[in-house]
Order: structure tokens, then C-alpha cells, then sequence
């Protein structure tokens, strides 16, 4: 299982702060290595074709792939990676878990498509069901990119910047109507090894991929551990690939608590492993709710 040398842990800076904060996303470029990036897009083109020989992919050829560690444990040092995590620890703090992760591999497409409606938020019932205006952020995305997606129409990851503090997007009556992109769509661009971090309320997207580049990424979603895990991690700590995971990467993974709710609300922060890796370098800071024990 790839293990990350880990740099000096360091939180985001004021200015991605700000910039998070405005746009509702942040682009960092290269934050895996050439290693890193071979590692993980060997593995996501491995789930690619077997998907393909067991008759899994999409109409279009195309893999969306959920829990992708249950899987793919070769992607395992991408959940805790320290160059893309310290995203995640300072804006969400240390009671965390990965709720909702995928893979996705898109190759080109030859024939052109109807403009379908795919815009939403992130945290399906909870767009529905929380009451503010607006809805609070609950949780925050990494996309790491494995293609080279540095031009438009290659199925680029694609937001309306600044929307993520807007509840409602007008649009069609129905996802089965065709009907034309919102004003403002920004398809983002970024090379292999880049990073996006986002927040789950931006209105996002995917283009479509007419290049004869194959879109490669993988995202994972982090939440409170006091929202439940979509993803189907729960007959990990089974699996001989367990005992090879970092005890922080066991934490994201719903590897602790033992389904106690007072530990995943929170309330037993020494033994919580992200609570003693920050605390261990002194990065728990008064100034930010979520980092406070």
C-alpha cells in the first residue's frame, strides 16, 4: 500500500481562506508527485477495465465508481495525503470522516450530447430537509486529478464560482429536459496531480469529454462524524489491507467509535487520532470552532 512521506503539517493560509470562503472552491496545482499520479492512475484504470469486462460502465462508456477504497486500496494514501488533508482538518477540524467518496474515468465521446441538466449540490436530503438561507457547509471535497484536464471539453470539473452561499439554482422542470448551461459556468482547468478543494454547496457540474484524453480523477467527500458514512466501508476492518492503514486513515474510514454516538459526536477527543496528530504538532487553534476540543 503507497505511504506518503509526510512534510511539516500546516494549515491553509489566510488567503486560501479567503479565497475558499469567496469562490465556495480553490484550485492547488501540484500536489502529487509524478509517483503519486502513475500510483493512483494505475489503479483507477485497473477498476476501469475490470468494470468494463464485468459489463459495469455507463451508457457512454464511462465509470462512476462509489466507495472506491473498498475496491481500490491502493488509494488509500490519497484520504490523508498531507499536501491535499490540511484542506480538510482546517476547515472541518479533527471529528471527521469520509462520508462519500468515487472514481471516475470518462473516455471521449464520438457523438454529441443533449444538454442535460446535471447541476446540484452536494448532500442530497440535506438540501431539502436544513432550513437556513444559507444552508451550512457540513462538508468538503477533494478532487484529485489523473488526466490532463488543462483545457476546456475534457470533461472538466465545472462550478458556478461564488454560488455555494446561494440554496436555489433555476432550471429545468425536470432533469429530463434539455436546457442550457446557468450563466457564469466556469469549467475548470488543471494538470495531472492537481488539486480541487470545494465546498459541497457550490453548484457543479460535469462537461463533456469530446478530447481523445480519457478524464481520470477521484473525489472524496469529509463530514462530521456525527453525519453517517454513505459510502461501504464497514467490512474493511475484516480485510487484510486494514492493518496497513494509518490510524488516522482508520478514523476516516469509520474505523473508530466502535458505533458509539457520544465518540462520534465528539466527545472523547484523546482518542480520536486526528485530535493527537494536531495536537501532537500544535495546530489545535482556539480561533477556529471545529479545532477547538
Amino acid at each position: 500500500m503507497t505511504q506518503v512521506e509526510a512534510p511539516a503539517w500546516t494549515p491553509m493560509t489566510a488567503e486560501e481562506r479567503e479565497a475558499f470562503d469567496r469562490d465556495g472552491y480553490i484550485v492547488v496545482p501540484s500536489v502529487l508527485s509524478e509517483s503519486e499520479i502513475e500510483v493512483g492512475r494505475t489503479a483507477i484504470l485497473g477498476a476501469y477495465e475490470k468494470a468494463k469486462r464485468d459489463g459495469k460502465l455507463g451508457p457512454t462508456g464511462a465509470l462512476h465508481q462509489l466507495s472506491p477504497i473498498a475496491g481500490v486500496p491502493e488509494l488509500a494514501f490519497l484520504l490523508d495525503h498531507p499536501k491535499a488533508f490540511r484542506y480538510i482538518w482546517s476547515l472541518l477540524g479533527w471529528n471527521i470522516h469520509v462520508y462519500h467518496s468515487h472514481i471516475d474515468v470518462h473516455p471521449q465521446l464520438h457523438e454529441q450530447q443533449k444538454q442535460w441538466w446535471h447541476w446540484h449540490q452536494d448532500g442530497g436530503r440535506q438540501n431539502r430537509e436544513i432550513e437556513t438561507d444559507p444552508r451550512p457547509m457540513l462538508s468538503v471535497k477533494l478532487a484529485y486529478w489523473f488526466s490532463d484536464v488543462s483545457e476546456t471539453g475534457r470533461g472538466n470539473f465545472t462550478v458556478l464560482p461564488g454560488s455555494h452561499k446561494t440554496n436555489w439554482l433555476p432550471g429545468p422542470p425536470s432533469r429530463g429536459v434539455s436546457w442550457p448551461q446557468p450563466e457564469g459556468a466556469t469549467q475548470i482547468t488543471a494538470n495531472p496531480g492537481d488539486l480541487v478543494v470545494f465546498d459541497r454547496r457550490i453548484w457543479h457540474a460535469r462537461s463533456d469529454n469530446y478530447s481523445p484524453i480519457t478524464r481520470v480523477g477521484a473525489f472524496f467527500g469529509y463530514t462530521p462524524r456525527w453525519i453517517a458514512i454513505r459510502d461501504e466501508v464497514a467490512d474493511l476492518p475484516n480485510r487484510p489491507e486494514w492493518a496497513g492503514l494509518t490510524e488516522v486513515q482508520k478514523q476516516l474510514l469509520g474505523g473508530f467509535g466502535h458505533g458509539d454516538g457520544d465518540h462520534q459526536w465528539g466527545h472523547y477527543p484523546e482518542t480520536t487520532p486526528l485530535y493527537g496528530a494536531l495536537k501532537e504538532r500544535g495546530l489545535l487553534d482556539s480561533s477556529i470552532p471545529a479545532l477547538i476540543p
